[in-house]
């Protein structure tokens, strides 16, 4: 047979197969050779099966390992709850897609319409769903980037509370007055977040009004002894010894990453690896503390921690004084509200010479000359 002959021989009844001629060719069968046929291709089905259901078990051990596998991965980089959680449904999930295929195919069907059905079926589900989704994408952003977390006094969207569960679709946060808000993580990945608790201190400002004439030096001095007796406002003193104290910590893991690195050589390749740069490691830590201090310094400066009370604003009634002073970010509103009953118990009285003005109208009256009573002739 030549070439030019198997390239005009059809291909089409070879690739799809006939029924009718198949059923003919059945029918036409003698009996003992058709239950042979029957028996071979029962045989051929029972092996497929067996197979498959060894291949189905094997493959759920095996996703059982890579799934605690993945766990204890997760839980040894300290990885976020929610995020671990979405990670771990995951890879379960595309495991088991993986192994149904598989299965599928040892069983004799074809794979390849099956995965043509679930890829149209994917994309009708992505266009009925696109808002769902955009929620699913933006809670896969914020489990990653980590803008806040659970336990944050965040705004957003219009609304402020703290933060109780991080979802996939949805974050929910509870306001001041213990109301539930769900709000959707599409908006809150793309759109302005403003986290109240990512810092570790926040400084508080009040704005007091006192009269024209009083004594703003006097005023001052009060305020600011009031500050420095309040438990709740802090100084530089106790900053820098908070600093210091996690500069110590981190020093001592520097200094016990070092001394692993000084162990001497035990079993396995990774433990020599790692103790022919201990030297280095050793050279780089007092670089790392000199940065640190030096971090420490610049973060205590007593502009950024020292109360101060100044003149703001000239008002219409009053010599506005602005009071600013540094808290922790838990304290916020303890100190914000009990410095405001500390300032009008102390003024409120006028025994230092100090008094809170309000808006006066002085309203002067002119007499007029009295109307004559005589009559003109």
């Amino acid at each position: 047979m030549t070439l030019f002959t198997l390239l005009q021989t059809p291909t089409l009844p070879e690739a799809v197969p006939d029924t009718k001629a198949e059923l003919q060719m059945l029918k036409s069968l003698p009996l003992d050779e058709l239950l042979d046929k029957m028996v071979g291709g029962l045989v051929t089905l029972a092996i497929n099966v067996a197979i498959a259901i060894v291949v189905f078990y094997i493959g759920k051990f095996v996703i059982r390992k890579i799934y605690n596998l993945v766990h204890r991965i997760l839980i040894s980089r300290s990885i976020d709850s929610g995020l671990s959680t979405f990670l771990l449904s995951m890879v379960r999930i595309v495991l088991y897609f993986i192994l149904i295929v598989t299965v599928i195919g040892i069983l004799g069907i074809e794979t390849s319409s099956f995965l043509a059905i679930f890829a149209s079926a994917g994309v009708a589900i992505g266009m009925a769903l696109s808002g769902t989704l955009q929620n699913f994408a933006g809670g896969v952003l914020i489990l990653l980037l980590k803008p806040y977390r659970v336990g944050d006094y965040i705004e957003a969207q219009g609304y402020a509370g703290t933060v109780k569960e991080i979802q996939i679709f949805h974050t929910l946060i509870t306001t001041y007055d213990n109301k539930a808000i769900i709000i959707p993580n599409g908006g809150l990945s793309t759109g302005s977040v403003n986290n109240w608790s990512r810092e570790r201190y926040r400084r508080v400002d009040w704005s007091v009004g006192i009269s024209y004439g009083d004594d703003v030096d006097a005023a001052r001095r009060v305020i600011l002894q009031m500050l420095d007796d309040h438990p709740l406002i802090i100084g530089a003193d106790e900053i820098a010894a908070e600093e210091a104290e996690k500069a110590r910590e981190a020093s001592r893991a520097d200094a016990e990453a070092v001394a692993a690195a000084d162990e001497p050589e035990k079993v396995g390749w990774l433990r020599r690896m790692l103790t022919t740069h201990h030297s280095r490691v050793r050279r780089h830590v007092s670089q790392i503390q000199e940065r640190r201090a030096e971090a420490v310094a610049a973060a205590v400066k007593p502009p950024y921690v020292k109360p101060k009370v100044v003149v703001s604003e000239l008002a219409d009634s009053a010599v506005v004084l602005k009071i600013s002073a540094w808290v922790k970010t838990p304290d916020y509103w303890s100190a914000y509200y009990e410095i405001n009953e500390a300032v009008y118990a102390a003024f409120a009285d006028g025994s230092r010479g100090i008094s809170f003005p309000f808006p006066q109208l002085d309203v002067h009256l002119q007499q007029s000359a009295p109307a004559s009573n005589t009559v003109q002739p």
